[in-house]
């Protein structure tokens, strides 16, 4: 494997330091992300040998931040990207593509890839508790992670987080702990725990390994179209990472010249509910202001953004744009990738779609070009979103002849 991670670097002050498990810049308290030298790695990155490899996120290895061969997450990744022509219909785009992270392995959304990447990285520094602040993907993809690498795992999500996303999480035997109030009171809960007992809390002192697997779903973007760029990519924003490595991705791919260099657009999609981003890009700041979560979108309920500012950066830096969806219009577009492509989002995903539709009444996907939604788990995880009366459009004795009369009434008000 070539090692081509040669340290850290603070986003905001520049400062370079060792590779450690740091929650922050010493300097700044500015975020973290690795550094890479890419003269070594285009020894072996190249089109033809990412092809021979597994179809998984390691195929990307090189511009990943271990220095050893991964131990975790083998499988995860290179998930669908899917044409989606009923639903560009509905929502007038000409040319759009849905990336699947809800068919991720092992636990169905993009938290998986990583997962995959934090956890590696805490078996090369010898840790054996990890743990994680979470609204619920993360708290099942660190479970399932962690009981594959043979590690213990502590859990802090908020109490009255979704059935399924406690259960996902707990099957796998961690220690799942819940907690009074919202994420923002669990993070802070968990940085106090990696200064206590210095276990690796994937979204604290490895967070500047862990954001890198949303490397990946750049990556595959732009090899499952050809090694090419689209135009435009919407991305669910709860902390803001995703956004901005993505952008990083295809930076990165243009430098390498693995792609063509070309304009792309990053938009990104928060619930109404909670979108300190998307609030923070309209009104023209240059910061997030913090707000306190109220919407269904659990998974994107984060008041106090870590990469929030990052992620406005990164959309104004690619002429995107940004839309906050109310509750109503995320259930909605739940629905609407369900009934026209036979694919089942999260409220994530329907926030996605949600901001989409919004997006192109406003014209922003008037140019025509390619405009992939990023769907980042599950609906089987937030079935509550849709919930309410039993959704038969019947109930009938076992008699044909009552099928009949209800199939011609139905026929008939039709």
């Amino acid at each position: 494997m070539i090692n081509a991670v040669v340290g850290l670097r603070c986003k905001e002050c520049g400062r370079d330091q060792a590779k450690e498990p740091v929650a922050a810049c010493p300097e700044c308290w500015g975020g973290l992300e690795p550094l890479y030298d890419l003269d070594r790695v285009r020894r072996t990155f190249t089109r033809e040998a990412i092809a021979s490899r597994p179809a998984d996120l390691w195929r990307y290895r090189e511009l990943l931040p271990l220095d050893d061969e991964p131990t975790v997450g083998r499988g995860t990744g290179f998930t669908p990207l899917l044409p989606a022509p009923r639903l560009g219909r509905r929502l007038g785009i000409r040319d759009l593509w849905v990336k699947y992270d809800a068919a991720c392995h092992p636990t169905l959304s993009f938290k998986d890839r990583l997962v995959a990447v934090a956890l590696s990285k805490a078996r090369e520094f010898g840790m054996d508790t990890v743990g994680c602040a979470s609204t619920g993907n993360l708290a099942n993809a660190v479970a399932a992670g962690a009981a594959a690498a043979g590690l213990r795992a502590v859990i802090l999500v908020p109490e009255d987080l979704e059935a399924a996303k406690l259960v996902g999480s707990a099957v796998y035997g961690a220690t799942l702990v819940g907690v009074r109030g919202n994420y923002d009171r669990v993070n802070r809960l968990c940085t106090e725990i990696v200064e206590r007992h210095g276990w690796g809390i994937v979204n604290v002192n490895l967070r500047a390994y862990y954001a890198e697997g949303s490397k990946t779903v750049g990556f595959e973007i732009a090899e499952q179209r050809g090694w090419r760029l689209p135009g435009h990519v919407v991305v669910p924003m709860a902390g803001g990472s995703m956004l901005t490595k993505i952008e990083r991705a295809f930076r990165q791919l243009v430098e390498l010249g693995l792609v063509e260099a070309r304009p792309f657009r990053l938009h990104g999609a928060q619930p109404a509910g909670c979108a300190p981003i998307s609030g923070a890009w309209k009104a023209g700041l240059a910061q997030p202001r913090p707000v306190k979560p109220d919407t269904i979108v659990r998974s994107l309920a984060i008041g106090d953004p870590t990469d929030g500012a990052a992620a406005l950066a990164a959309i104004r830096r690619t002429d995107g744009r940004a839309e906050d969806p109310g509750d109503d219009e995320v259930v909605d577009g739940i629905r609407l990738l369900a009934e026209t492509e036979g694919l089942f989002a999260e409220t994530a995903g329907g926030t996605v779609v949600a901001a989409a539709q919004r997006l192109a009444r406003a014209g922003a996907f008037a140019d025509g070009e390619p405009v992939v939604l990023q769907i980042s788990g599950q609906g089987m995880k937030t079935v509550e979103a849709l919930s309410g009366r039993p959704p038969f459009a019947a109930v009938i004795d076992a008699r044909i002849a009552d099928f009949e009369t209800f199939w011609n009434d139905r026929g008939t008000a039709a």
